[in-house]
């Protein structure tokens, strides 16, 4: 096949895409790169493999002659796979070239126009019935509309309360006389409050949502819309996830798994239930040729629905995806993908629309009698935490996310980097002998640096964590939890003295008695319990803002919570980075109000 000029001139611009460097090759590095931008992860093994399908030299890299031969296979294959596969969705794929200022000069990011389309279609039908967003919905999916729609931090606030019900007071929303600092407190809220959700916002700051770079919105927006399709997908709101269980295990054995794994688990339970012979193990490739989608959509819908399996006979594979999201449609989910995300094997996409197909048509036959422990408070807000510091994996549940002490160990070395010796820390993959001493070796590494901390460890061991024993592990993430605040607050020291719940405490009641109000004996005092204390406080820190008409003065308990409410919301707005949830406020809970006061006290230093 011969290729134009202007073919071969496209050909370039889009080699160029993947040879970040200029060097006029690509090679596994810059593979994986874009990989990752795609929502792909491979192994290096992988990657490589790749380049060896196309690296007719075995030069280890791909050239450009060797990328137009890719092309060639790319136009004559409607289903093309591996490297072809990639330079295809590539080809949908915006890169935007790097930004002054934070992010360094020359480097390039990238989103796609999929996963534009889905989040943008997402939000306007999830937002829809939001007054405030009339003037705004829907958004166009053209151009950079969308970027520009995130400016002011409405629209993305209005989306973590879609996700996560309530995180933010709306009352402290700045929606009018909206100038560059009402703007800039919007944002700042914003980011705090994806943070307390359990968003990874590290190097996103409101300034970033506030110039529209594109890369970082769309990374925080699949992270919060994730974290609402994932919120309910739990053994404690669908106890009939039980029947999901493989022969001799147990509920903790499903406790383990991710919410990936478990919406695999439930996609094949259906494909069995139908009699069906194929399962899926992701939803990339699995999923390409719409089959077991259009099995599992006849499945799961009402009788009465019209769901049919007329894709089946179809053989092109983007009028067969098209038909499996008809099916979709006929059930009310046609969100997140189009026919080509199905052919291409979009996994963020397909996993988002697998999660809206469960939380809508879960079809599990209810059981009886299954206790389910459920999640504490304490339990998800230090959950929220280690995932707004972007561990690795994400923490879904508590116990089983840190009993192989990798991610304790990634914490020490967030709140004291350069802390771990990383020769001693083992990494999976484990060896099927020996991984169970690996992962202990961890956990006893974990707690060795707990103790070069000063943490209080009397009685808790490597194999405290590595047994998923409760007392022990929340001990242990607490006192880590409360080192990271400190860490913050000794980092902005003037005088270099550390500073703990004394100096905490002081800084507050010097604040408090400057501005003429009453003062506090510490975080166990019934007082606090009004939200009084702490929106005095940030008065005091930031004036103007609070409005005192929203402040509620009978001391009754829904008073207090709406209080709490708005100072959790409000420390937010000002800068403070606050974990803790109204409910620790009325209740009084002394660790997480030691969180917030110590949160508004970095916001006064700086």
């Amino acid at each position: 096949m011969s290729f134009s000029a202007s073919e071969i001139q496209d050909f370039r611009k889009q080699f160029n895409q993947f040879d970040e460097n200029g060097d006029g090759k690509i090679d596994s590095i810059e593979l994986t790169k874009i990989l990752n931008a795609l929502g792909e992860k491979l192994s290096g093994i992988q990657v490589r493999d790749m380049i060896k399908e196309v690296d007719t030299d075995n030069s280890g890299t791909i050239e450009f002659d060797e990328f137009v031969k890719v092309m060639e296979i790319a136009k004559k294959s409607s289903s093309s796979t591996g490297f072809a596969n990639v330079v295809k969705k590539v080809g949908q794929v915006n890169v935007l070239s790097g930004y002054s200022g934070s992010t360094a000069s020359g480097t390039s990011h990238s989103y796609s126009d999929e996963e534009k389309f889905a989040f943008i279609d997402w939000i306007n039908t999830s937002l829809a019935k939001d007054a405030d967003l009339k003037a705004r919905l829907p958004i166009s999916t053209d151009g950079d509309a969308f970027f520009k729609a995130c400016h002011d931090g409405l629209v993305l606030c209005k989306l973590i309360n879609d996700s996560v019900p309530d995180t933010i007071d709306e009352r402290v929303l700045n929606k009018k006389n909206l100038n560059t600092f009402r703007i800039n407190e919007n944002n700042v809220l914003c980011v705090n409050s994806a943070r307390a959700i359990g968003c990874s916002v590290v190097n996103i700051g409101a300034l970033d949502l506030m110039e529209g770079r594109a890369h970082l919105i769309m990374g925080l927006v699949w992270q919060i819309i994730k974290i609402g399709l994932f919120a309910k997908i739990n053994l404690t709101n669908h106890p009939e996830l039980y029947r999901l269980l493989e022969p001799g295990e147990t509920i903790d054995d499903l406790l383990k798994l991710s919410v990936e794994e478990i919406l695999l688990r439930w996609f094949n339970y259906h494909l069995r239930e139908a009699g069906h012979p194929r399962r899926v193990k992701n939803f990339t490739g699995d999923i390409k040729d719409s089959e077991c989608y259009t099995i599992l959509l006849k499945q799961i819908a009402p009788k009465n629905a019209g769901v049919d399996t007329n894709a089946l006979n179809e053989s092109n594979l983007e009028r067969k995806a098209e038909l499996v999201l008809v099916n979709a449609d006929k059930i009310g989910c046609r969100k997140f993908l189009r026919p080509r995300d199905i052919v291409n094997g979009n996994q963020k996409l397909n996993l988002a629309f697998v999660a809206n197909l469960f939380n809508t048509h879960p079809a599990l036959e209810p059981v009886a009698e299954v206790v389910v422990i459920e999640e504490t408070r304490e339990e998800k807000t230090f959950r929220n935490w280690m995932n707004s510091l972007g561990v690795d994996p994400f923490v879904n549940n508590l116990y089983e996310g840190v009993h192989d002490g990798l991610v304790l160990i990634q914490l020490f070395e967030k709140v004291r980097p350069g802390v771990v010796d990383q020769k001693r820390v083992n990494y999976p993959p484990y060896k099927a002998i020996g991984a169970e001493m690996k992962k202990l070796e961890n956990c006893n590494y974990a707690i060795e640096l707990g103790k070069k901390f000063g943490f209080s460890q009397v009685g808790i061991d490597g194999k405290n964590i590595y047994d998923r024993n409760k007392t022990p592990i929340l001990s242990t993430v607490w006192q880590l939890m409360r080192a990271h605040v400190l860490s913050i607050l000794n980092a902005l020291s003037k005088d270099g003295k550390p500073i703990g719940d004394p100096e905490i405490i002081e800084w507050a009641n010097q604040k408090l008695r400057s501005g003429g109000k009453s003062s506090f004996s510490g975080f166990k005092d019934a007082k606090l319990a009004t939200g009084r204390t702490i929106l005095d406080l940030i008065e005091l820190v930031r004036p103007g803002s609070i409005d005192e008409s929203m402040v509620t003065s009978s001391g009754s308990a829904e008073d207090n919570l709406l209080n709490a409410k708005l100072a959790v919301s409000s420390a937010r707005k000002i800068g403070a980075v606050v974990f803790a949830l109204p409910e620790d406020i009325v209740e009084v809970k002394p660790k997480m109000l030691m969180t917030i006061f110590a949160g508004l006290m970095a916001v006064d230093q700086q």
